[in-house]
């Protein structure tokens, strides 16, 4: 939500804004992905492709989740960061490019680059103006703002509604925890609108309980929620490294990374 803010705000709002999660993508395929190939450049590069650094050319590109990109590319990285230039796999073309770039992460960088997982280099350069966002449910006042604001783009969007929130719903809204974050509550107010009756324009569905399964037993997903909550805020939100989360849990780092993004947990941060 915040990117794209700076970049509608920004003298590049005219241009493209580039998202990419890099914690989504495979490994081996994030290099392609960012910065293009050739064709023949690996096994199943049938043609030639350019990648998200190009497409967004002259605008923004939002890397979410940087902390998750692989050590050994960080250095190409950090080279298309300081000189804006870099060459697609496969090739010896240099391609120059005018990009800003925003980057998010829950990961520590400060921990990671201390732990050899995160170049120091790269991790000044985009240290530039820094923004903390605490999470939702620090923030509850923001809850009926970016609700109303969601569900008016929503409108114009599929041509239905305008919808409202209720002043039962909205308490409700600011009662719960939120551990998706912005993710969740829009997610909840979409699905709110689905189930809203033809011509309803008041939204009264309150958010959803933690899931039970039969016989007031937790589910297995709830109990691991709990449990990995409870080692985070033992570790004070340290998930690498000697004492950290993830040695407790005996499971890798970014394995307890990837369960905290499921299972809604936020990060770090939101332990300290």
């Amino acid at each position: 939500v915040l990117a794209h803010a700076i970049h509608t705000w920004s003298g590049r709002a005219a241009r493209p804004m580039v998202s990419v999660n890099c914690a989504a993508l495979p490994a081996g395929l994030i290099e392609s992905e960012l910065f293009g190939h050739l064709r023949g450049a690996f096994s199943g590069a049938t043609r030639e492709r350019i990648g998200r650094f190009q497409t967004a050319n002259g605008g923004t590109l939002f890397l979410d989740e940087v902390g998750e990109i692989p050590l050994e590319l960080q250095a190409k990285l950090l080279r298309v960061v300081q000189d804006g230039t870099f060459e697609p796999v496969g090739s010896d073309r240099t391609v120059r490019v005018d990009v800003r770039i925003l980057a998010a992460t829950h990961v520590d960088l400060h921990q990671a680059v201390a732990a050899g997982r995160f170049r120091d280099d790269l991790y000044y350069r985009l240290h530039v103006f820094p923004i903390e966002i605490p999470p939702l449910r620090a923030r509850r006042e923001d809850i009926g703002r970016i609700a109303a604001d969601f569900l008016a783009n929503l409108a114009r969007r599929t041509g239905r509604g305008p919808w409202s929130l209720s002043e039962a719903a909205l308490a409700a809204l600011g009662h719960y925890p939120w551990p998706g974050n912005v993710r969740e509550l829009v997610n909840h107010l979409e699905r709110a609108t689905i189930l809203a009756g033809p011509g309803e324009r008041a939204i009264d569905e309150a958010p959803p309980a933690a899931p039970v399964a039969r016989e007031g037993f937790a589910t297995l997903a709830a109990r691991e929620r709990d449990y990995i909550d409870r080692v985070l805020r033992a570790t004070g939100g340290k998930i690498y490294g000697p004492g950290g989360a993830a040695e407790l849990l005996g499971i890798h780092g970014s394995t307890l990374a990837s369960r905290m993004r499921k299972l809604g947990l936020g990060g770090a941060r939101d332990y300290r």
